[in-house]
This record gives C-alpha cells, structure tokens and sequence, in this order.
C-alpha cells in the first residue's frame, strides 16, 4: 500500500471516530434481544465448530432477500463449511434466522448463522476479521467498508463483491472519496457487477478491468417458496371479491400520498383495499397513526387479523411477509420511488404474477427497470394522483394486468443466468474441498 493510500484510510478512520456518537445513535436501534451489542465492536461469540468459514455481508433485509438463491447455493456447494451471513440491521438479521431451514432436509448444506457487522472502526474491523476468520468474503451489491476490506487483504482472504452495482448518485458520493476507494478496490479480488454501467462506475473509481466481470442482476434469479405462494392465495380468498392493492416498501412522505391515492381509488372502487407495508419496522406505529388519522378504517396484520368487509387499509405491520403480501393483490405498488430514496425491487411483486407500478426515483433499479419499460411490463406514475389513476385504470382491466404480469414473467425467465455465473466466478477465487479449507477443517 502506497503511503498516500495509509494516510487516506487513516484520516477517514479518525473522521469515523469523530462521527462516532452519530453512528452508535444510528445503530443502537438495530438489535435483537439477547445479542451483544458488542458485536458492532468485533467481539463475536460463534458456534463451536471447527469447520471453515465463508462469509457473506448483505446491508439489510432487501440484500438477504435478493441474496437469497446465493445463499442456498453456497450452503451445497461448500457444504464441508460454514456459512455466516452479517447484516447492518436487525430486519436483516431475523431474514437470515428464517432462511436457515431453507434446504431440503435430504441435501447435506453447510450451517447458517448470523453476526452484526462490526462498526468500521480499524481494532472493531481487525477483531471482527481475526475471529471470523473466514477463508472467502463476499460482499454483497455496494458494501465497501475500506477498514474491513483491508483487514481481509491483510490476511489473505480472497475478497468478491457480487451483484455489485454502484447507482449515479452513489457514484458521485464515492467520487470525493476517491484516494479511499482506490484503495479499497486494490483489495478486491473479483467484482461481479450487475451491468456494464455499473462495472465502468466501479472501473473508474479504481477497481481493476482485469478482475471484472459483467454477469447481471442476481435478482433475476428471485425465486418464490411454495408456501408464501399459498400463503398469499389463501388471504386473497379470506379478503373475498373485493379489488385489492398493495404499496409495498413504503417510506416517509410517501404513505400519505399512496393513502390519498386510495381514496381517489375508492371513488371508483367503493370495495378497494389497500395493503400498505412500510418499509421499515420502526414506522409500524406511526404508519398505523397515519392511516387512522386519515380516516380510513385499517386492521393491523400483527394482530393476527383479516380484514373484514368494512376495513379499506390492511397495514403490513410484520416482517419477511411483503412477498407474500404481493401474492394477494390484484396490482402492486412499489414504494421507495415516489420519494428520493432510489426505488426497491421490482421483481418481488412480478415474480408472484402481479402486474408492476414504480415512482420515477428508480436509481436503485435502474438496470431492472430497464428491462421491465423494454418489455412492457413496467407502469410508472410522476406522483400520487398519477398513482390513483393508474391503479384505478388496471383494476379496470384484466386483461392489461394479464398482458403486464405475463410480460414481466417472461423478462424474469429470460434474464435468469446471474446465480450461475457469480457461483462459477467464486469457485475460481476459491474451490470448494480446496487445500485452504482441508487444512482449516
């Protein structure tokens, strides 16, 4: 590493430090009874197990769901190790606890388990890497905590940033931290970038040509567990005959427009039912206050209730449902994308069949999205009035929600192909029953 590099890394740790309070306020929330919040500084008690680890960071809950197909393919390939997953968030956290039957029983598979990711601190980075000590580290999508990073190099653990994808706005904030992230691209060993925009943001930021590859989105690779396909058929039954929609992954400043555009929708639809999932847990209470606020008759889905004839607004108020949640709508909203916050994905409410509306702020998806407007599969709406016509328009018409939900399959089908060749690419960074992981064992 070049002195000038060291000196970036070092000044941004001290502007870590300085920043501290604000991030420990940040994360203070994001915990799950009974598990130390000294994991955020490295201190990690694993399971006894003498197996060799690989490693997988995922941000949040999106990334564990997008990760999904990865995750279970890792634990047949690998199966003589062991698979830790670390998330930021404790969405994230209780995504990967329900993801570690999701196996069949028949297939031997490498145990699951999950940690917090340390802080980027330099000693909570080292600590978390020297007790980890995995023999790979997949870093899923934009995950690039330069002290991490280079505590992996450090010790020689191949390093892979899968799905990776890097928006326009994202870009431009890495940009002035340019030194820094040349440094902690240095450290990549392979990038498998969802698209060839997105590998040349990467390029350009630092990461070296030869260890790039295009291989598309992951998230092509969605794919639906037959319960939840049940799941969401035996609530559209229990609701009844009545037209119903959901806006999913919904944030701050949105709900109230996609809560006006639903009465607009009920002006045509006196039955209309909107289910309304915010994105984040935090806002359960006060999404619930809102809906309340507004007038509109709403039962809560943590209470274990289905909505009754008179309810006009189902609140999505638990977690890891939103899929199945989508498999009982008529038309589905998704939510991230009426406000700047960049969009989420498109392809959970297309891959149960359910025809597909977005906001404009997409820059999160804009590759899929893509996709989706190329094959006419895609609605998109300016604001919340534009998002009451265009609902109201497709409960109208069956047969342009066939057309867009068959559309949106066929793009899913095609695109499939991203599993298979960031699987191929890690097994070239590090094979399975290789001399690392015999010698590890």
């Amino acid at each position: 590493m070049t002195g000038r590099h060291a000196w970036t890394r070092h000044a941004y740790s001290a502007a870590l430090t300085l920043l501290s309070p604000l991030i420990w306020q940040r994360v203070w929330r994001e915990q799950v009874p009974g598990r130390p919040r000294a994991e955020r500084l490295g201190c990690l008690d694993l399971p006894e197990d003498n197996r060799p680890r690989l490693w997988l960071h995922c941000a949040s809950v999106g990334e564990v769901l997008a990760a999904r197909p990865l995750i279970r393919e890792l634990r047949l390939k690998y199966s003589d190790h062991a698979l830790v997953v670390s998330t930021m968030t404790a969405t994230g956290a209780e995504r990967v606890a329900a993801l570690m039957d999701d196996v069949p029983e028949v297939e031997a598979a490498a145990p699951l388990s999950h940690v917090f990711l340390a802080l980027d601190f330099p000693g909570a980075a080292r600590r978390f890497i020297e007790r980890l000590s995995p023999q790979m580290a997949i870093f899923f999508e934009t995950e690039l905590w330069p002290n991490l990073l280079h505590a992996c190099a450090r010790r020689r653990i191949p390093i892979a940033v899968v799905n990776g994808r890097l928006s326009p706005r994202a870009f431009q904030g890495y940009r002035r931290l340019n030194w820094l992230m040349q440094q902690s691209l240095s450290c990549v060993d392979w990038l498998a970038a969802k698209s060839e925009p997105d590998a040349a943001r990467f390029r350009e930021l630092g990461m070296s040509s030869a260890h790039t590859s295009v291989v598309g989105s992951m998230k092509f690779d969605i794919s639906v567990d037959d319960g939840s396909r049940r799941m969401g058929r035996e609530l559209h039954a229990a609701i009844g005959h009545r037209p119903v929609w959901v806006a999913g992954s919904t944030h701050a400043g949105e709900d109230q427009q996609v809560l006006q555009a639903h009465r607009r929708v009920r002006e045509r639809f006196a039955d209309a039912l909107l289910v309304l999932v915010p994105r984040h847990p935090q806002r359960f209470d006060e999404v619930a206050r809102l809906c309340q606020d507004s007038g509109l008759v709403t039962v809560r889905r943590s209470l274990g209730r289905t909505p009754s004839a008179s309810a006009e607004v189902y609140l999505g108020d638990t977690i890891g449902e939103l899929q199945m949640l989508y498999g009982a709508a008529d038309v589905a909203f998704v939510g991230g994308s009426l406000v700047p916050i960049g969009g989420h994905n498109l392809l959970e409410p297309a891959v149960m069949g359910v025809p597909v509306v977005t906001g404009a702020a997409l820059d999160n998806f804009l590759d899929v999205a893509e996709v989706l407007r190329d094959a006419g599969a895609l609605v998109e709406v300016a604001d919340g009035d534009e998002l009451a016509e265009r609902v109201t328009a497709l409960l109208e018409d069956v047969e342009q929600r066939q057309r867009l939900s068959e559309a949106a399959l066929a793009v899913i089908e095609t695109h499939r192909g991203a599993l298979a060749a960031t699987l191929e690419g890690l097994q070239v960074l590090y094979p399975p029953h290789s001399d690392a992981a015999r010698s590890s064992g």
